[in-house]
């Protein structure tokens, strides 16, 4: 996966939320990290162009956010804070199948593809189950089994452990450490991203660090002092 921003810059009612940025991103595990409001999540979005730059670009795999946006999103799947908000439909194996539609699949097809991702993700019991009735840790599976089906190279998690509990932030740590696709992961749980090959952090809409897990993870501590 090549993730490449190329002076892309995102304004929203005149005021600048990220400044122009140009780098490569390569690496198979990216944390971001920053205060509220410092631009981390406009930058994660704009990956997978849930934000368009409004100046610049901002390409994945050579595929151009805006002007290629199917081929982007097909590469790249996108948690929100709120997994909740994945889960469209009621019954989880329905919400599965509804991900799968647009890959004109039988019947069979999609029950084997959502089986397997269920199983992937030890949930098969949950099939049936309405999203209402899960558990934090349980939610944010099924919100990563929703996205996964469709089989994308990149998954983006926004705050992936955010109010959980330790038992379910545990779950969801080991089955991110267990994930065979690229990962691109924004939090504040600076725990979870502390082995990561690469992590960014961002301030006041500006990248002001970019290295290694333990180096930038120390930067930030001290700026956020």
């Amino acid at each position: 996966m090549d993730i490449r921003f190329e002076q892309a810059e995102a304004r929203f009612e005149g005021r600048t939320i990220l400044q122009p940025l140009t780098l490569s991103l390569v690496e198979k595990r990216i944390g971001i990290i920053g205060l509220n409001g410092s631009g981390k999540t406009t930058f994660a979005r704009m990956i997978n162009g849930l934000v368009a730059p409004t100046a610049g670009h901002v390409t994945v795999d050579g595929f151009d956010t805006v002007k290629q946006a199917d081929a982007v999103r097909g590469r790249v799947g996108f948690i929100f804070q709120n997994p909740q908000n994945q889960i469209i439909l009621p019954i989880l194996k329905e919400d599965l199948a509804l991900g799968l539609k647009r890959k004109k699949l039988s019947a069979a097809e999609v029950k084997a593809a959502s089986d397997a991702v269920l199983s992937r993700f030890g949930i098969a019991h949950l099939a049936e189950r309405r999203a209402h009735e899960l558990s934090g840790g349980e939610l944010q599976l099924a919100a990563m089994a929703s996205v996964l089906v469709t089989q994308p190279e990149l998954l983006i998690m926004d705050e992936p452990t955010n109010q959980l509990d330790l038992k379910n932030r545990n779950l969801v740590s080991r089955t991110i450490e267990g994930l065979h696709e690229s990962v691109v992961v924004i939090t504040h749980d600076l725990d979870l991203i502390g082995d990561f090959e690469r992590v960014l952090l961002f301030h006041q809409g500006q990248l002001v660090g970019d290295g290694p897990a333990d180096e930038t993870i120390e930067f930030y501590r001290g700026l956020a002092e």
